[in-house]
């Protein structure tokens, strides 16, 4: 492993500064691309005249996508390399977010989503390996969630384009900018290099006759419980997330009768929260430990769920969004930093991919659930219903036992 100094950003070499910067751009563009159908998402519902339900599977597919990227270019990524893999996924994701401006009817809808989603699901896996593998661990945390917050910078750029081009274009122009990732991948193939780490790892797999399959994540009951109880983890993080990043615009929308540029104000203090969230995640993590970061986060998005319902004005909105995102997504760079020093090099893509997609297609049906519950339940049952999540992820969380290994690292 490459080395670097005890504190971020200071005495990086060339490469680890080109990964980084690489691995934050795509997850910018990545989330870019999951917030252009967050806005669009009302407009959709009006123009196609669905039920909410309908719509809310439009997010769920595209998890569904993201389920199989991820199981098809974890694997690719561990037996071929990162940086060719990083490539590929982005391409593949651009062209597909591009190809929903040509997309006029549900069942184009979905099966835009299902490709872009395919892409999206294997960068994730792919990016955090290159950063665990050129870094030190006790920096992995800060660092995953500075890539985590270049997610957080595309869903600004999305929500600052969905005001403008909206109301002046339409909802299917805005995903003609998806087509920006295919510029990234020319600079990462020039500029972005293989980790020794995963040199030496691949090398000795080949010489050892090792398979790389998704079963040696379950090789051993020990193994198998702490894959199962991060995935169940990772369901309630997407479920979380994407619940309330796909519907929460709407529902501002139509209980504070805010405009599509209203609402997006209120998303950017969203977002603005979250990346506070990830940095604060990260400091914890990397200095006391993750159970101490996820226990604090978890249980803090378990009672903030609740401050959107008592909101009365505009500026008390906008600090419950920041409150919420802090929490409810400040831990999403966490999940793989840890996974990253819970498996070895030679699956560390595979488990990355796998975990956070299956988490990604299952709790991605949150927005089917949400948009049930809002159409036959008040805002404080579907609140409830995200909270109680939260409590289940602490739980399973507090019962990992890898999760004690690292915590007695620190």
């Amino acid at each position: 492993m490459e080395q670097t100094s005890n504190h971020v950003g200071q005495a990086m070499t060339k490469n680890q500064k080109w990964v980084l910067a690489s691995t934050a751009s795509g997850f910018s563009l990545e989330n870019m691309d999951i917030m252009f159908l967050s806005f669009a998402l009302a407009p959709i519902i009006a123009s196609l005249h669905i039920s909410s339900t309908a719509a809310g599977w439009i997010g769920s597919i595209t998890n569904l996508g993201m389920l199989a990227g991820g199981a098809i270019f974890g694997l690719v990524g561990d037996r071929i390399g990162r940086v060719k893999t990083f490539t590929y996924t982005i391409f593949i994701f651009a062209l597909a977010t591009a190809t929903m401006f040509f997309a006029h009817s549900l069942p184009a809808i979905y099966l835009c989503r299902f490709l872009a989603g395919i892409g999206a699901g294997g960068e994730y896996g792919v990016g955090i390996a290159l950063i665990a593998e050129n870094f030190e661990p006790h920096l992995i945390g800060r660092l995953t969630s500075v890539a985590a917050i270049g997610g957080q910078v595309g869903a600004i750029f999305a929500a600052i384009m969905a005001a403008y081009i909206i109301p002046h274009f339409g909802w299917n122009a805005l995903f003609l900018l998806g087509i920006i990732p295919v510029i990234l991948t020319f600079f990462i193939r020039r500029h972005v290099h293989e980790s020794q780490e995963f040199i030496v790892a691949h090398q000795k797999t080949i010489a050892n006759h090792q398979r790389i399959s998704v079963s040696r994540l379950f090789a051993t009951p020990r193994l198998a419980m702490q894959t199962l109880g991060l995935m169940i983890m990772t369901i309630v993080q997407i479920a979380g997330y994407f619940g309330l990043m796909n519907w929460l615009p709407s529902i501002v929308q139509k209980q504070q009768g805010l405009s599509v540029s209203g609402s997006s104000i209120w998303m950017i203090a969203t977002i603005v929260g979250m990346s506070i969230g990830m940095l604060v995640f990260g400091t914890v993590m990397d200095n006391w430990g993750p159970r101490w970061a996820f226990g604090i986060f978890l249980l803090g998005s378990a009672t903030v769920m609740f401050t959107i319902l008592m909101v009365q004005s505009s500026l008390a909105l906008i600090l419950a969004g920041a409150l919420i995102g802090f929490f409810s997504n400040g831990m999403f760079g966490g999940y793989g930093a840890v996974i990253s020093q819970l498996y070895p090099t030679a699956i560390r893509s595979t488990a990355n991919s796998i975990i956070m997609n299956v988490g990604r297609a299952i709790g991605g049906f949150s927005s089917v659930v949400i948009g049930l519950l809002m159409d036959h339940y008040s805002l404080g049952v579907t609140m409830g219903f995200l909270s109680a999540l939260y409590i289940l992820s602490f739980i399973v969380m507090s019962s990992l036992p890898g999760m004690r290994k690292l915590a007695n690292n620190h």
